[in-house]
């Protein structure tokens, strides 16, 4: 069942890029946006994610933690990050756990690939609540980022 808007989001705790551990609970306290993409290096995945990077300053103004989570690996999405110059935390769902549990996943994605998350956004405020949640079933199709910065200011 899909997380939404009034839910509290389950901890959980991931690899990131860097080869450590990232807990959603050490951002208590701050307003937490979580973008879900497909796949590393493709290119609405690539949008996706320069967009908040050249958002960043605004969002680390506000006291807002950026997170990016795809069932890549860890290894792939370091040079990801390198290669984009992502200012924020990459995490691996590699088991996929975290994109099911907030309803951004695909069972069967192009090309018969199986288990890869849904292009979704999240944010959470300070105690970890949803105040917004958008999953999208086209992964053609981009987050409301107007939505998202309306409710981080």
């Amino acid at each position: 069942m899909a997380i939404k808007i009034g839910d509290k989001a389950t901890d959980f705790t991931l690899f990131s890029s860097e080869l450590k551990e990232v807990n959603l609970s050490d951002f208590k306290g701050n307003k937490v946006i979580i973008h879900f993409f497909p796949m590393a290096f493709t290119g609405v995945c690539t949008t996706q994610l320069c967009t908040m990077r050249d958002n960043f300053s605004f969002y680390e103004g506000l006291g807002a933690q950026v997170l990016g989570i795809s069932v890549d690996s860890p290894f792939t999405l370091a040079k990801f990050k390198e290669e984009n110059q992502y200012q924020f935390p990459l995490l691996s769902d590699f088991n996929k756990e975290v994109s099911q549990a907030f309803g951004a996943f695909y069972d069967e994605f192009v090309f018969n690939l199986k288990g890869v998350s849904k292009r979704a956004a999240f944010v959470l405020d300070e105690n970890q609540e949803v105040i917004y949640a958008e999953v999208l079933e086209s992964a053609g199709d981009l987050p409301d980022f107007k939505a998202i910065d309306e409710l981080v200011k």
